[in-house]
């Protein structure tokens, strides 16, 4: 068992299992930078977080739609590495946020997305970010997630 995947299980966390990948890449590499595309709060599948942030979603479901966003992330990385002991560090996220248009809090319910990466890579899991209001995300899900991480050959 890998190091990032022990610590997910000291985290009591699993990776959801990933539907195949359509016409686009979920993962794409350029030289030692991996581009993770949009990935929402979904298991199995299925969206989990449906509706506006501020409205049919709170706050703390919001925290926890961005840490399932993550979760999402790093079984595509999985899956695309083979073992997530290869990433180096989190580089760059950019979260949207399915908001009420008086909910103004983006960054604290993308808070959920970073603090799960600090969780289990500590420094590494330290990265830039910006958090984006918008009025409607695929499916009507509560956030969308996408990273851009360094990896190790």
């Amino acid at each position: 068992m890998s190091k990032i995947e022990k610590r997910l299980q000291e985290l009591d966390l699993e990776l959801p299992v990933q539907p195949p990948a359509g016409k686009l890449l979920p993962v794409k590499q350029v030289g030692k930078l991996l581009f993770v595309g949009g990935h929402g709060p979904e298991q199995n599948g299925e969206p989990v977080y449906i509706g506006r942030v501020g409205a049919e979603v709170s706050l703390e479901e919001g925290y926890e739609a961005a840490k399932l966003c993550g979760l999402n992330c790093l079984a595509r990385l999985k899956e695309y590495l083979g073992a997530l002991d290869r990433i180096d560090e989190i580089v760059k996220v950019l979260g949207f946020v399915n908001s009420d248009p008086d909910f103004h809090q983006q960054p604290a319910v993308m808070h959920g997305f970073s603090d799960l990466m600090i969780q289990v890579f500590g420094e590494k899991g330290r990265h830039a970010r910006s958090a984006i209001g918008t009025s409607n995300l695929p499916d009507n899900q509560a956030v969308e997630v996408e990273m851009i991480v360094t990896v190790r050959d």
